[in-house]
């Protein structure tokens, strides 16, 4: 019998659905099997509190390719995106705060409360930010080249500097080259720790930085937004999408194993025994489940079973969701509603509790204190909670997967006791005002979302991990040893985040191979100059200065959101 399906994806995350999508835009006939009762992996909104979402895991929305979003018609098939006017609230224990606004130069006279050199030297950062992301980001939408051509892009156009600033350095160095103020750079390192194993004086963090400052919304680099109904709407629309192109999706359909004869894969065999035959199979789980647990065994050689084993998938998170009757009175602020509660908060950033952090994380043990971020969208988009209740969010990087003489599941009340308590000192009011909270530990991450070692972006983000070497050089074009079995998930080449480049650079591999097309792999062709005007204009120190001056003039925001723009 012929198979009915011209490929299989498993797992309908974000980047398996975007897969999905392109081929079904193909004519191909696709399937989606997905574990769980709902789509997007940990991109999902669910009612973890009846009659209240929550982005369960990921909440912003900053990553997502626009070409993605423009090929598959999300905003046709339902994606809302909007923006708040405050980005970020940084909260200290002393009242002050500081706000990043959408709007530069409200920014700048927010920097300057705390060091009016670091405000012009924000500047200077963002510039260099966004030369990094004219380098890399045509590196994103393709298969990965080798480390040694992305370095020698940098190379050719005089940047080699900004390579080991963005991809070999330490956040705490990086930062250290531009900023003086421990508030300012307490903020800017959170950035840098998301889901790592390390802290902020460890080498290799300033990409993490990166990866996320190549991020885009509505064409400006640097910002972020949110989804109208949690950032499931976005794994919805994709889902639709795929749908109207013909594509099948089937939930609770946990796949047991990957069919393989004769060296290629014929489809999947599901945890009921059903087998369902394709001549393509795509995995969008992380690599070690990929290539350790879904292939039969002894099916790949030793030493890229090796391989995979030894593949850093260390550096957690965790997540507390809070039903809340009122919001967080914040200390320093005046009562009731404002900025604060729209914007993503963070409360105990500073560079000494994030080193604290990566201590207690290298020894298997929770800190005393604790970073913590905060978002309420219940607060711009109502329909999340019934109406005088609020759904808070609470994040906690650099946690580690094992504890020492513990397990998540016996320390998960003990943990969100003790950050609640910090919470506490910054939000008096909330002692009063949790109506019910849904913890979610780095254990949960692996159990219930399927990442290996909780890790969300399916493998640490270092460089002797990334581009060619993600997630070993034998998979790194997404293609695997079994002839129609392919990678699309995280941990591929380009990484994590919600960003769907590898779904997208998974899927025209696959197509090429069904028509015996070669793929692209040379490195993307590049101009012998990244210095446009804004590089020209900061240039001298007379440039910098009138750049400064025009920055902070709220009547020129049109002509300042111009340089802002990514490809400028």
């Amino acid at each position: 019998m012929s198979p009915r399906y011209d490929a299989i994806v498993i797992g309908a995350g974000h980047n398996g659905l975007i897969s999905a999508n392109y081929l079904a835009r193909a004519g191909r006939r696709v399937l989606v099997v997905e574990a769980r009762d709902v789509v997007g992996g940990a991109c999902t909104t669910e009612q973890l509190i009846p009659g209240s979402h929550w982005s369960s895991c990921a909440f912003i929305q900053g990553l997502l390719r626009p070409e993605i979003i423009h090929d598959l018609e999300l905003e046709r098939h339902g994606l809302e995106m909007y923006q708040t006017e405050a980005m970020e609230v940084v909260i200290f224990e002393d009242g002050s705060h500081m706000f990043m606004w959408k709007d530069i130069d409200r920014t700048l006279k927010e920097l300057e409360k705390f060091s009016k050199a670091d405000a012009k030297s924000f500047l200077d950062f963002g510039l260099r930010v966004k030369q990094f992301a004219s380098i890399i980001t045509p590196f994103l939408m393709r298969p990965p080249t080798s480390r040694s051509e992305v370095l020698r892009a940098f190379e050719e156009t005089g940047c080699e500097d900004l390579f080991d600033e963005f991809v070999l350095s330490s956040t705490k160095d990086l930062l250290d080259r531009y900023f003086e103020s421990e508030h300012i750079k307490g903020l800017f390192t959170f950035f840098g720790m998301i889901s790592v194993w390390g802290g902020p004086s460890t080498p290799g963090t300033g990409y993490v930085y990166g990866h996320h400052s190549v991020g885009e919304f509505n064409g400006h680099l640097g910002q972020w937004g949110l989804v109208k109904g949690g950032m499931g709407g976005i794994t919805q629309a994709m889902a639709r999408a795929a749908e109207a192109h013909g594509a099948e999706i089937r939930l609770n359909a946990p796949v047991d194993e990957v069919l393989v004869s004769g060296g290629r894969a014929r489809g999947v065999r599901l945890a009921t025994g059903e087998e369902i035959l394709a001549p393509v199979v795509l995995s969008n789980a992380d690599p070690a489940r990929s290539m350790l647990s879904l292939l039969p065994k002894g099916t790949i050689k030793p030493g890229l079973e090796k391989a995979i084993r030894e593949y850093d998938n260390r550096g957690s998170m965790a997540r507390i969701h809070l039903l809340i009757d009122e919001l967080p009175a914040y200390v320093g602020f005046e009562p009731g509603r404002g900025p604060q509660h729209e914007a993503q908060q963070i409360m105990g950033a500073s560079v000494e509790n994030f080193e604290r952090a990566w201590e207690a994380q290298r020894r298997g043990v929770l800190p005393e204190e604790y970073v913590i971020e905060a978002m309420i969208q219940s607060t711009t988009d109502p329909g999340l909670a019934p109406e005088g209740l609020h759904t808070m969010t609470l994040g906690v990087q650099q946690l580690p997967f094992e504890l020492t003489g513990t397990t998540w599941d016996d320390a998960r009340d003990k943990f969100a006791d003790a950050v609640l308590e910090n919470l506490f000192r910054y939000a008096p009011n909330l002692r009063e005002h949790i109506l019910d909270r849904v913890v979610i530990t780095p254990l949960d991450l692996e159990r219930d979302y399927g990442l290996t070692g909780g890790n969300i972006f399916h493998g640490a983000m270092f460089l002797e991990q990334l581009f060619g070497n993600r997630p070993a050089p034998e998979l790194a074009d997404y293609r695997t040893p079994v002839k129609g079995y392919y990678l699309c998930g995280s941990g591929t080449h380009p990484g994590g985040g919600v960003m769907g480049a590898n779904g997208h650079n998974a899927a025209k591999v696959v197509l090429d191979d069904l028509v015996g097309r070669p793929s692209n792999t040379a490195a993307p062709g590049r101009t012998s100059s990244h210095r446009g005007l804004p590089d020209r204009v900061m240039s001298t120190k007379l440039g910098r200065e009138f750049a400064y001056r025009a920055a902070r003039q709220s009547a020129l925001r049109r002509v300042v959101q111009l340089f802002t723009r990514s490809g400028n």
